[in-house]
């Protein structure tokens, strides 16, 4: 595997950062371009893992997306740069916002942009979600099927909370991959 300098992360991950809008889904397929389609550093299951590892933590999804992707390539050292550096364009911006709040809410054309960005940061988000449940659904199509039907079902027309939703269908999915873990093995 090819070693990525600290220096190039960090402006990677920067740059990232800067000019992604919309939370931790919509960074995912710019990561995964990044470093799995240019930089060919991480294979795309491996990134795979490490956008659901991301998802499983606390905090926010880019920030964990940046910091297990720096603590895969560097290690330790590589997952405090890629925070820093993740963090710091957010961390700069809000400062800006901050001091010009007043004249930014007020403002047509800074409310345009942040409407169509908005309408941009929903279509990314529909390709990640399409992409994330293509990989599960090729692993396991008739499980992933049914669990997919049935938490629409229960979150839209049951109307419960997706907390809940989530905690059940991560222990199915932990239960499924055990018994068909365990299956192979015998065989």
């Amino acid at each position: 595997m090819k070693k990525v300098s600290l220096a190039k992360l960090f402006f990677t991950f920067f740059k990232i950062s800067a000019v992604t809008f919309g939370g931790g889904y919509t960074i995912v397929p710019i990561v995964k371009d990044v470093f799995v389609n240019e930089l060919k550093l991480i294979d795309d299951d491996e990134m795979t893992n490490l956008v659901a590892l991301a998802q499983s933590g606390p905090g926010a999804m880019a920030v964990s997306t940046s910091i297990l992707t720096g603590y895969k390539l560097r290690g330790p050292i590589g997952a405090i740069t890629c925070l820093i550096a993740s963090a710091l364009p957010c961390l700069l911006i809000l400062s800006i916002v901050s001091v010009f709040y007043t004249q930014f809410k007020t403002n047509f054309f800074i409310k345009s942009a942040l409407d169509g960005i908005s309408g941009v940061v929903c279509a990314v988000l529909l390709v990640t979600v399409f992409n994330m449940g293509k990989a599960a659904y090729k692993n396991y199509p008739i499980f992933s099927s049914a669990i997919m039907i049935l938490v629409f079902v229960l979150g839209f027309f049951v109307n419960i909370s997706t907390a809940p939703l989530l905690l059940c269908s991560a222990i199915l999915g932990i239960c499924v991959f055990y018994v068909t873990d365990r299956r192979k093995e015998i065989e």
